[in-house]
């Protein structure tokens, strides 16, 4: 019988690093929370491309989930050009959450 192996993040399955996996599970969560806001918004990549400031062929990668072309601190800077803020912090069970909100205007 084959062992079942288990992941608590899907990129230790592609690499015994467990500093890189967390960054790739990072950028991944990054990524997509910044796709969710384009959606909620309802903008087009040139929409994107204008917001961020970036070409528009970059913007497709955004959107495909390219992660292994941004760095955490270049998709942490595309939040901030946006208004929004990463807001780390332990909860009275002393779990570390992370929470994207809205800077205030």
């Amino acid at each position: 019988m084959k062992e079942k192996l288990e992941y608590t993040n899907i990129f230790e399955s592609i690499t015994d690093d467990s500093t890189l996996a967390a960054d790739l599970q990072f950028r991944s969560d990054v990524l997509m929370t910044l796709i969710d806001i384009f959606e909620d918004k309802g903008w087009k990549q040139a929409q994107i491309a204008e917001a961020l400031d970036i070409a528009q062929p970059r913007v497709s990668e955004l959107l495909r989930g390219k992660i292994s072309l941004f760095s955490s601190d270049r998709l942490i800077g595309y939040l901030a050009k946006l208004g929004y803020r990463l807001r780390p912090s332990v909860d009275e069970d002393h779990k570390v959450i992370c929470e994207v909100e809205m800077e205030a205007a």
